[in-house]
């Protein structure tokens, strides 16, 4: 129970790694504030959560909408009294030829996975700084913990995704530079940056043999992450476990970042 009690909101929760998170912190202890563009499932996976037995709420939020993202906030404050922890994990991709790239497609997916990313992040940090550090059992004398959702593309890059990879570049200096800002405000900011993980969007673009067979050689764990894996990492951001941890982007890849050359492939895969 590393998060007991903790008030964590997290975005992008109705499915995939947001709600892996969300799964991960619950159990864990924490009160969960789960938000989402998508609204049914969004309730969906509120139902879901507490029949689990989590101490749960659900929020709609576009998060490339500062008034709406303010909105998350007072309502997370309103339901559980404060916030402990902000997961930015809201994310869109668009795929394409780099030349058939529109305005349109660039601006769209940095409104919703940097934009998004900055006004959650400091929505959350001024009520963290109101206030003030967490008191009582589990306490490390904090205001907050911030984690930004990256991905091993804010380093690697892939054309046929251009706006996405320059986004969660973008993430990992934010990252930085909201860690520096907060730092004496009592505020921790840290990132996970997942690698392939089995989610429908994951499954959807490499669900024939080839496409398979090419994203298990760049992995050598030789397995998809699971969404849990990737909560499991962010409850250690924002756990006392993690009190001297600021700044830092953690890489759950199953080997990918440090890999410069395919592994085999097993043909059962």
């Amino acid at each position: 129970m590393r998060v007991k009690d903790q008030v964590v909101v997290i975005t992008g929760a109705a499915s995939g790694i947001g709600y892996g998170c969300a799964r991960r912190f619950a159990a864990e202890g924490a009160k969960v504030v789960l938000s989402d563009i998508d609204a049914a499932k969004g309730q969906e996976a509120l139902e879901s959560l507490k029949g689990e037995g989590a101490e749960a709420v659900f929020v709609p939020c576009d998060v490339g909408d500062k008034a709406e993202v303010e909105a998350l906030i007072a309502e997370a404050v309103k339901a559980f009294g404060r916030i402990d922890c902000m997961v930015a994990n809201a994310g869109i991709v668009k795929a394409g030829d780099f030349l058939d790239f529109t305005e349109e497609d660039f601006d769209a997916v940095l409104r919703v996975n940097l934009k998004g990313v900055f006004l959650c992040g400091q929505a959350a940090a001024k009520q963290m700084v109101k206030q003030g550090p967490r008191t009582g059992e589990g306490a490390d004398g904090t205001c907050g913990t911030i984690v930004n959702m990256s991905s091993v593309n804010a380093v690697m890059a892939i054309p046929a995704i251009t706006p996405y990879c320059v986004a969660k570049g973008g993430v990992n200096q934010l990252t930085k530079v909201m860690s520096l800002a907060l730092a004496d405000k009592g505020i921790r900011v840290n990132g996970v940056g997942p690698g392939s993980i089995n989610t429908e969007m994951v499954r959807a673009v490499n669900n024939d043999p080839a496409a398979w067979n090419r994203l298990m050689s760049r992995t050598p764990m030789g397995r998809l992450g699971e969404p849990e894996e990737m909560g499991n990492v962010a409850v250690f951001l924002a756990s006392p476990a993690s009190s001297y941890v600021t700044g830092q982007t953690i890489y759950a890849d199953g080997g990918r970042l440090g890999l410069n050359y395919t592994v085999p492939v097993k043909e059962d895969g």
